[in-house]
């Protein structure tokens, strides 16, 4: 038998050393996948930039115990359908984490081929971090494993933008229009029901559901607003559809007050200028002229950077979950991370947050704001450089905007 040598076990001890976490970092690849052409390009564009800005943060402060992120975007045109042609080509380029959230109905469809995906190539499961489809069916009916939501669910929202727009007994007519896909369903049915049962002597005037990214004039539709004597409109449209909306509003000087979910979004606050001050509103998980200015130093670094604004916290918390999901799991395998980051808490620039294990439904806080002119003070921040912005209303603790789930999850052994 021949013993090792002092210098043999040197060597190997050497070895050792060097295969420490610090030596076997891995660069963790994300697929960004939306749109970044066509009508939606502006705020899947700003998005990216979003990620990227995130993930130089993340990187900088080792949120993943020594390992690195990278976002690498994929243009899947706001369609369903291109959004399994570009996962396919990402999962075959090696990315095993994809993050999307511009459409219900491509998230959808995600979620149905990463299941399959994951059932058929074990050992090369994908994990879909959605920081901003809200439907509420993909944490209920088709939640998944495989699927974790940044963003609080349409449900959860319009609880929150009712129970504030209750409150105002002047309100006696509401119209409702939205884009005709799964999230536009869903926010016209939830503000029936909710309206019926908070506040049952409001009308609901009209209901319009039209088509997602196509509709360029949408005067006939604020035609049929105006004359149906409508004091508040509901909108979940996000994009150049509440852009253009807006600015058909406008140009007929309707007197309609709009509650929206995405009046933030890039594009619509430039359309608002002046005339949308003290007359649109928007619920959402967080606002940049937050109570105690959170996330104040990556807002002007985006600025200065790309002459653009950071809105969206979802990513932030995106990349925080993942991030610690990989540390406690010491692991970038993707089972592992996903086993690790159901029911992690963590405080992000909205406030403390959980990600549910029930349904992968992120717990958070939501604000209600409204758009007015900046005035230094409870409004520091204005968009897109117009000298207005978003300040806060109220703001919704956890708790309240929290919604029970029907999900049934089945978990990988």
């Amino acid at each position: 038998m021949i013993y090792p040598t002092r210098s043999l076990i040197a060597g190997m001890a050497l070895t050792a050393a060097m295969a420490s976490p610090a030596a076997l970092a891995e660069t963790i690849k994300v697929a960004f996948i939306d749109p970044l052409s066509g009508p939606f390009a502006p705020v899947g564009q700003n998005l990216l930039r979003s990620y990227q800005a995130v993930v130089e943060i993340a990187n900088r402060e080792k949120w993943a115990t020594g390992h690195t992120f990278e976002v690498t975007g994929f243009d899947n045109k706001a369609s369903p359908q291109e959004s399994l042609t570009v996962l396919k080509t990402a999962i075959d380029q090696g990315y095993r984490y994809i993050v999307q959230g511009n459409g219900s109905g491509a998230a959808g469809a995600l979620i149905d081929a990463i299941n399959k995906h994951n059932e058929r190539n074990p050992g090369k499961e994908v994990v879909f971090l959605n920081y901003a489809a809200v439907d509420p069916d993909l944490t209920n009916s088709k939640c998944s494993f495989w699927h974790f939501r940044l963003d609080a669910n349409s449900d959860m929202k319009m609880e929150a933008l009712t129970t504030y727009l209750a409150k105002d007994k002047s309100i006696k007519k509401v119209y409702i229009i939205g884009q005709n896909y799964a999230h536009g369903h869903q926010v016209t049915r939830a503000a029936k029901e909710y309206l019926k049962r908070k506040r049952p002597d409001i009308e609901i005037v009209g209901d319009d559901l039209h088509p997602i990214g196509s509709v360029k004039d949408f005067s006939p539709y604020v035609a049929k607003i105006s004359a149906s004597g409508a004091d508040v409109v509901i909108t979940g449209n996000w994009g150049s559809d509440l852009a253009l909306l807006v600015k058909s509003a406008r140009e007929a000087d309707l007197k309609a007050n709009f509650y929206t979910y995405y009046g933030y979004t890039t594009g619509v606050p430039t359309v608002m200028g002046a005339a949308g001050a003290n007359h649109v509103r928007y619920v959402g998980t967080w606002n940049v002229n937050n109570e105690t200015y959170a996330g104040k130093d990556l807002v002007e670094s985006f600025k200065k950077k790309f002459n653009d604004d950071f809105y969206a916290v979802t990513v932030y918390s995106a990349i925080q979950l993942l991030g610690k999901g990989v540390s406690a799991a010491k692991s970038t395998d993707p089972v592992k991370v996903a086993f690790a980051m159901e029911g992690q808490k963590f405080k992000t620039l909205n406030g403390e947050v959980e990600m549910r294990k029930t349904d992968h439904q992120l717990q958070q806080p939501l604000y209600i704001t409204t758009w007015v002119k900046a005035n230094g003070k409870d409004v520091k921040f204005d968009q897109e450089n117009t000298g207005f912005g978003w300040r806060t209303d109220q703001k919704v603790e956890s708790y309240v905007a929290s919604q029970p789930t029907s999900c049934n999850m089945k978990r990988p052994s």
